[in-house]
């Protein structure tokens, strides 16, 4: 069985074999990283506003709001986080609209780890949905790597099928990327089967051209999917942001010929706000993200106004809210 440091040494030479250098030192990576493309910050703005706009017909609107429920991460991360609440979560998940069994079950229920055997008892073993625990002392991050490394197998123990851990912006911040690149590299390896997605809360990485190169790295590190935040911190989920990371894994599959999900995560609230991070997948990226495997949303009650669309649309008639099940934490995720 291989440690740790195995699959952190495995990362690196497969690092060094892509920057074409004999030994991966901060430097190196800092040469690659600041050597990538700036970001037109007017351009990628007013791309993601053009994206924004674009109508869809009627028939391809219900396909979305179907694909948009499927690719949901129905979450619950609250410090009041009960077992029966998170067993509540589960139900939702399992029957999201008990008028409608035909409507799509969400991708995933994402948890903080010590709920994660809960989530999966309620779930059953063959309910098609995901379990997905937050770890690495989310949201902050701020733990030893002995800690966040615990953290992670605990939850995989437990029976996670995904990881959600959060980077050190600290780190990055301060250019220290070697440190990113490693703990990211050991992260995935104590993750065993389970995927990986990599947070690196953009709303505290202050530039477009510091969210490209964390998708970078978190990208050669290991990472399966690159996700924009905690929830926890704002701006959280915007369409320029996550435009920028759907070209970096646009173009990570042109170097390398592998495909990395991605995950905006927090204040999307609206089925229109979903259809438009959905047209901007199949605009930048490509058709191929259009599907749960590669694409998801981090939200709670997101669920909820896609539930009351796909209703109207069905039957004619717009519900009010109180007639779907509100089980989402009161802080949106």
């Amino acid at each position: 069985m291989s440690t740790t440091t195995d699959t952190a040494i495995d990362a690196t030479a497969r690092a060094r074999d892509l920057l074409g250098v004999t030994r991966l030192t901060n430097q190196a990576l800092t040469t690659w990283l600041h050597g990538l493309p700036g970001v037109d910050q007017v351009g990628c703005e007013a791309r993601a506003a053009a994206l924004g706009t674009r109508s869809i017909k009627t028939t391809s609107k219900k396909w979305a709001i179907d694909l948009a429920i499927s690719m949901i991460d129905l979450t619950t991360l609250e410090g009041a986080d009960t077992p029966g609440r998170v067993r509540g979560l589960a139900a939702k998940a399992l029957v999201p609209d008990p008028s409608d069994l035909s409507t799509p079950r969400p991708a995933a229920v994402c948890v903080y780890g010590d709920m994660v055997e809960t989530a999966k008892k309620a779930l059953g073993p063959d309910s098609g949905v995901k379990v997905a625990a937050v770890a690495t002392a989310f949201p902050s991050g701020r733990a030893s790597m002995a800690v966040k490394l615990a953290d992670t197998r605990d939850a995989v123990k437990a029976g996670a099928d995904e990881i959600d851990m959060v980077i050190d912006r600290g780190a990055f911040l301060s250019g220290d990327y070697l440190t990113v690149f490693n703990q990211i590299a050991e992260v995935k390896k104590a993750c065993g089967d389970a995927r990986l997605k990599v947070i690196m809360e953009t709303g505290e990485l202050v530039t477009y051209d510091n969210v490209r190169r964390a998708s970078w790295l978190s990208m050669l590190a290991g990472g399966d999917f690159i996700k924009t935040s905690t929830g926890k911190i704002q701006p959280a989920a915007t369409l320029p942001v996550t435009l920028i990371m759907l070209e970096a894994v646009r173009d990570w599959r042109v170097l390398t010929g592998e495909m990395v999900g991605v995950k905006p995560a927090g204040g999307i609230k609206t089925s229109k706000d979903a259809i438009k991070f959905l047209v901007t997948v199949s605009e930048v990226a490509g058709d191929d993200w259009l599907d749960n495997h590669w694409f998801r949303f981090g939200a709670s009650s997101l669920l909820n106004d896609l539930l009351l669309q796909r209703q109207r649309m069905t039957t004619g008639a717009y519900s009010g809210a109180n007639y779907i099940a509100d089980d989402s934490p009161s802080t949106a995720y």
